[in-house]
């Protein structure tokens, strides 16, 4: 006999349909404040490639500034909403959605400026916010856990890729262990299994190694990953690890995953000389297309044909990204995606 009050839960992959995709805008009161002139524009441009394929909701301080910047947007798809934040990094402290019972839930982690490094006090409401304006059409709820979307993978299937570096932060949830970790996140998301990586970094990088700038989950039985060919660089070992930890992963059917690496960027350093975290695992998947960054390096054009392989059904978009990994972050990190009748 079937238990009525049964939960099921299901963490969609980022592949499926999307109604919107989240941009929260620099402005003068962020880290971005010097180099406005040299984001803004990488930031208007996002938002115009994805107003092409479907709605883009704008979390800024001033619509009417941020309108008229959009000379190329598809003005339909454009949605505003004007909001206080600290800084730009939607990933995460945006609102993950599950379904629950067949019906979308957001759920609102607490965003703690990745492990208490900045200060993340304003862009922890945009979530309830949103919701409240009516934004996001979907039952919102508080997990009470510090969790940051670019810190997790889903294949849609219930398996969740993540890192141990930064789920298992002692300034994030340092209440509890790996398998309680585990338990809570496959309660949550509905997940069959977590997949650990105990290995992978890159230098500049404040996420603690965020599992978006590291490997992505392009289908059930397909993850992309950075992979270091240079033995003299100081990411060489570590990433090799990495490698060979995916390499004894397995699908939920018992495969070996096909594993797609991608190309290793040039270095690019800031101009105090510190090195900056380039990475082609930071695309976005939307409606129709993949958003690839790319940082004026040599790689820049193998990355966009090795990512358009990947996904043979969506035009593969090449975004130049070097003015946002001046704060450490790229494409995805800006971003996040709404399922479907979300918004």
């Amino acid at each position: 006999m079937e238990n009525p009050t049964a939960v099921t839960r299901r963490l969609p992959a980022e592949w499926e349909p999307q109604s919107a995709v989240q941009l929260t805008l620099p402005h003068a009161g962020t880290d971005w404040a010097g180099v406005l002139d040299e984001v803004m524009p990488c930031f208007i441009q996002i938002a115009e490639t994805i107003s092409r394929f479907e709605k883009v909701l704008l979390v800024c301080r001033n619509a009417g500034e941020i309108r008229r910047l959009l000379q190329h947007a598809v003005p339909e798809n454009l949605l505003f909403a004007e909001l206080p934040s600290n800084d730009t990094w939607a990933r995460d402290h945006g609102g993950i959605t599950i379904e629950e019972n067949g019906r979308p839930v957001v759920l609102d982690f607490m965003f703690n400026g990745w492990g208490l490094k900045f200060a993340a006090d304003l862009d922890n409401r945009i979530t309830r916010a949103l919701c409240d304006g009516g934004f996001l059409r979907a039952a919102h709820r508080y997990p009470g856990l510090v969790l940051e979307g670019g810190g997790i993978e889903s294949d849609g299937q219930g398996t969740l890729l993540t890192t141990a570096e930064c789920l298992l932060s002692p300034n994030r949830n340092p209440h509890l262990s790996q398998a309680r970790t585990e338990e809570r996140l496959r309660d949550l998301f509905g997940l069959q299994r977590v997949l650990w990586l105990h290995h992978g970094f890159l230098a500049g990088d404040d996420t603690d190694s965020h599992i978006d700038t590291l490997a992505r989950f392009c289908a059930p039985d397909t993850i992309a990953y950075v992979r270091c060919d240079r033995p003299d660089d100081a990411h060489y070992g570590a990433l090799k690890a990495m490698e060979a930890e995916m390499q004894r992963f397995r699908t939920l059917d018992g495969r070996p995953y096909r594993l797609a690496p991608l190309p290793w960027p040039d270095p690019c350093f800031a101009g105090d000389g510190h090195r900056l975290p380039a990475t082609y695992a930071n695309f976005l998947i939307i409606n129709g297309a993949v958003l690839v960054p790319t940082y004026g390096v040599r790689q820049d054009g193998d990355a966009i044909r090795t990512i358009s392989r990947l996904f043979p059904d969506r035009q593969a978009i090449g975004i130049n990204c070097r003015p946002l990994i001046l704060q450490h972050g790229s494409l995805h990190c800006i971003t996040m995606q709404y399922p479907a009748g979300v918004v």
